[in-house]
């Protein structure tokens, strides 16, 4: 799939990766861009179409696929990040993540997948998606579920031609990582790799050497992993 003459629709594009999705995809030549938050009026994208959108409201969800009838490449990248721990953490706050990362974004692909034949699919995943970190049970409990469920999907529209591709990275340079004291990647490096998977039909995008480490080392003891993070 091309890039350019795309009509794409970003979710979460206020701020950090989804601003930068929207305004790479500009930059590459996509025909038309819809912008979509919760908060439609912090979107300060030159040249984008802005929609409001809460990816945990159905009717809301409901109402941007209508409104965006000619999507041909839907990029959900809403997410949350609470901080909560699976056992003693908030219940609310693990449902909140849950009904983000993986509820809301197969909402988007249920509404949008119909139209989206010949076209494509990206999901903002994480490498959390493959390990589990204190202080964040909750997030990585669904991104895991959320990188499975971009598998399932996948299989699902393979017969309409709908590439589904899964995004993975460590910590990027975002208001949602500005807390994190280690090193962290550019938001204009990871969308590159990401848009560039894209039009390479890649099915997963690890956006830089610490998500292609930890992926690597699934098929090993977990105890290996565990001892050196």
């Amino acid at each position: 799939m091309l890039i350019s003459g795309s009509i794409a629709l970003v979710t979460g594009a206020n701020r950090g990766l989804g601003r930068e999705f929207a305004t790479q995809l500009l930059a590459r030549g996509a025909t038309k861009v819809y912008a979509t938050a919760r908060r439609p009026s912090l979107v300060d994208i030159p040249g984008v179409e802005v929609l409001p959108l809460d990816v945990t409201d159905p009717a809301s969800v409901a109402a941007a696929a209508e409104a965006a009838t000619d999507v041909t490449l839907l990029v959900n990248n809403a997410g949350v990040s609470t901080g909560a721990d699976l056992v003693g953490g908030d219940l609310e706050l693990l449902r909140r993540e849950m009904d983000t990362h993986y509820w809301g974004t197969l909402r988007m692909i249920r509404a949008f997948a119909p139209r989206l034949g010949g076209g494509a699919i990206l999901n903002v995943l994480s490498a959390l998606s493959w390990f589990a970190y204190p202080g964040a049970g909750g997030y990585a409990a669904a991104k895991a579920a959320a990188w499975n469920l971009t598998n399932g999907v996948r299989l699902e529209l393979a017969a309409q031609k709908t590439l589904v591709t899964g995004l993975h990275l460590g910590a990027a340079d975002t208001d949602m990582m500005a807390g994190y004291d280690g090193p962290k990647i550019a938001p204009s490096t990871v969308v590159a790799a990401a848009l560039n998977g894209i039009e390479e039909n890649r099915l997963e995008v690890p956006a830089d050497d610490w998500s292609a480490q930890v992926k690597a080392s699934l098929a090993a003891d977990p105890s290996r992993f565990y001892t050196s993070v």
